[in-house]
């Protein structure tokens, strides 16, 4: 529909859905991907809906968009729902704007997409800048013949008698066989003094051999994981275990190409595209500090070009399209490592780590003491730094503090650096914080702050007329200092006061979408970031009513004592270690250790500088303790409480 003769006659039904649709679509990509459309017509279309991101590849959307004249180029960024087209004139846009907008399409999955064009004066989107492939790291094209491919593939018997030692495991997104010693994914590590019988299959010999005289291997390794991965189908991002392995690790791709993810601690990432039949070889920097793992997914984003085989998944939009996953069958060879690691990594090194990985405690002074060394004296050493990335207030947060009545007192329990302290001028607000370097900051910010604790915090109690709590009760180690913390919040309040909640969600999917947290890729250093803490956070909006009980339907959510039996992935097992999470990935555990990768030391006052990810001395790493809240937990804690109706519930994600 041409936008200059809308005005020209009365919009019928369809019409009318269809401009409010596109107006949407224009709305999304400012909102979203700051793209600004214009209401003339140009030489260049955002086609909506029309992306990598969502299905659509480059052969699919080609032909298309040359039904209505000659294409110049057709710009498609990677992982992102939208493209940019170009046409040799503005009368051929045109055509395409009128013929092609609301225009219905199948994606490769066979699924409906409907197109919405808008004209832009320029192409724009976040440049993924050069890249390099991680130090140490080569991929070998061809490095077996397809002879010796079908052989190895042959030679994997999936459905023989589990009673064999080397039987597949069932894992949730493949299957899995070990030869020399079985990999433990509990401990991510391999008993050493018991090596599986027969050790390495016969037809690898031959192989490996070839690529020790052939300079592609230094060791010959002796143990195997054979992995076989489904389309969509993928591995979290992981770093194999010092202590575990030797320094060399190869990997063997077989029946098909993949694009596997490689991740620096501060938050590059570098897609890199190993082909079928292709021998990937990590040592160095990129077998101790960066992650790998593959993307579970249908469709990788690939080079359009046929001379692009291997290697790094440029940033050139005007050379991507999508492939169709496979079936891929991995060899991943190691070598156990009989003494302890010495690499240069000494801070992500578990054989040179000072202090082994705490234990779930269990105990009220136990989790005190958990508190005070993975939470308290954390936020203390990187508070400068924690406070360059806390710049943007959460909406949702914004709205609560602008809707309360002038002259409210609220407190905020562990203000951080003070970021809502001043949203609403009209309210008088305290804030406190454990840390005193935060406290510090904010008082340098002209707030009023106070260090306390949220369990005890100095402020008589039914005074205020609302608090906030934001990401703090996840600090707390056990649920009856959750519930405690909680429970002073109530006892701050007035009657019909207000507390706003939040906490880190363990669901990091809603209403079948990734949340920003799983999708971020975070590539330009440069930019000032919420660094780590951008997941998808539960917010729960509750009200104190003492002369009510409770007056949320008990029924519909489960009860305190619930999740506290020790549902799924609790860890209440005596000695258990609390596991290290890997950042931008899925919660497997609810209490977990997050790192938080400080980036040049920074003061109170002092810039943050970007590391580079090629550095031979990464920046210091502390780990904070969360909790992660299951789906209405949060729910289930505060109607434990008296006097406590819970307003809203729902889940909100940003930073």
């Amino acid at each position: 529909m041409d936008s200059n003769h809308q005005s020209n006659y009365k919009l019928n039904k369809t019409e009318k859905k269809f401009l409010r649709k596109q107006t949407k679509a224009r709305h999304t990509l400012l909102r979203h991907e700051g793209i600004e459309t214009v209401s003339y017509a140009t030489q260049i279309l955002v086609v909506a809906n029309g992306g990598l991101g969502n299905g659509v590849s480059r052969n699919q959307l080609l032909p298309v968009l040359k039904k209505s004249g000659q294409v110049d180029a057709l710009l498609m960024p990677p992982n992102k729902p939208y493209s940019f087209v170009r046409y040799k004139t503005i009368e051929e846009s045109k055509k395409a704007y009128v013929t092609l907008n609301g225009k219905e399409i199948v994606d490769d999955l066979r699924q409906k997409i409907i197109l919405y064009l808008n004209f832009v004066e320029k192409a724009q989107w976040k440049d993924l800048g050069l890249q390099a492939l991680p130090p140490g790291l080569v991929v070998v094209e061809e490095s077996i013949s397809s002879e010796d491919e079908k052989m190895l593939l042959e030679s994997v018997k999936w459905t023989e008698d589990i009673d064999d030692q080397n039987f597949q495991k069932s894992l949730k997104h493949r299957r899995v066989k070990h030869f020399g010693y079985e990999f433990h994914y509990e401990n991510n590590n391999v008993d050493k003094d018991k090596p599986l019988p027969g050790g390495l299959p016969d037809i690898c010999d031959g192989i490996l051999e070839k690529w020790l005289k052939e300079g592609f291997i230094r060791h010959k390794p002796d143990q195997l994981t054979v992995n076989q991965y489904e389309p969509g189908h993928g591995i979290p991002a992981h770093i194999d275990t010092h202590s575990a392995f030797e320094d060399e690790i190869v990997s063997l791709s077989l029946g098909s190409e993949i694009v596997m993810d490689f991740k620096h601690p501060d938050g590059v990432t570098v897609p890199v595209m190993l082909p079928r039949r292709s021998l990937l070889v990590m040592t160095g920097e990129s077998r101790y500090l960066w992650t790998h793992g593959i993307t579970p997914r249908k469709f990788d984003t690939v080079q359009a070009s046929k001379s692009h085989k291997s290697g790094i998944i440029t940033s050139d939009v005007g050379d991507l399209t999508l492939n169709r996953r496979g079936i891929r069958t991995s060899f991943t060879f190691r070598k156990v490592r009989q003494t302890p690691c010495n690499c240069s990594y000494p801070l992500v090194c578990d054989s040179q780590m000072k202090e082994p990985s705490p234990s779930f405690p269990e105990s009220d002074k136990e989790a005190s003491q958990l508190e005070q060394e993975y939470v308290h004296r954390v936020y203390d050493e990187i508070a400068g730094h924690f406070s360059s990335t806390r710049h943007t207030p959460w909406p949702h947060v914004v709205e609560f503090l602008k809707a309360l009545p002038s002259g409210s007192l609220v407190a905020d329990i562990g203000c951080g650096n003070g970021k809502y302290l001043g949203i609403n001028k009209e309210l008088y607000m305290i804030g406190c914080d454990h840390s005193q370097n935060l406290v510090d900051i904010c008082r340098e910010r002209q707030f009023q702050a106070v260090v306390c604790d949220a369990l005890a915090v100095p402020v008589r109690g039914g005074s205020c007329d609302a608090c906030l709590s934001i990401a703090v009760i996840h600090h707390f180690a056990t649920a009856e200092r959750r519930v405690a913390a909680l429970q002073e919040l109530v006892r701050l309040l007035r009657p019909g006061g207000k507390a706003l909640i939040y906490v880190w969600a363990m669901e990091q999917e809603y209403n079948k979408k990734k949340s920003k947290y799983l999708r971020e890729n975070r590539v330009n250093q440069g930019k000032k970031e919420e660094i780590n803490d951008d997941t998808s956070e539960q917010e729960l909006l509750v009200e104190q009513t003492p002369d009510v009980g409770n007056q949320d339907s008990a029924s519909s959510v489960p009860s305190i004592s619930d999740f506290q039996k020790g549902g799924c992935n609790s860890r209440k097992a005596t000695d258990s270690k609390l596991p290290v999470h890997t950042n931008r990935t899925a919660f497997h555990s609810q209490d977990l250790l997050v790192p938080w990768h400080l980036k040049g030391n920074p003061g109170k006052d002092k810039p943050v500088e970007p590391l580079d990810p090629g550095t031979q001395d990464p920046s210091p790493v502390f780990h904070r303790y969360y909790h992660v809240f299951r789906e209405g937990e949060l729910e289930a804690a505060c109607q434990s409480l008296s006097h406590v109706s819970i307003l809203q519930s729902y889940y909100d994600q940003g930073n």
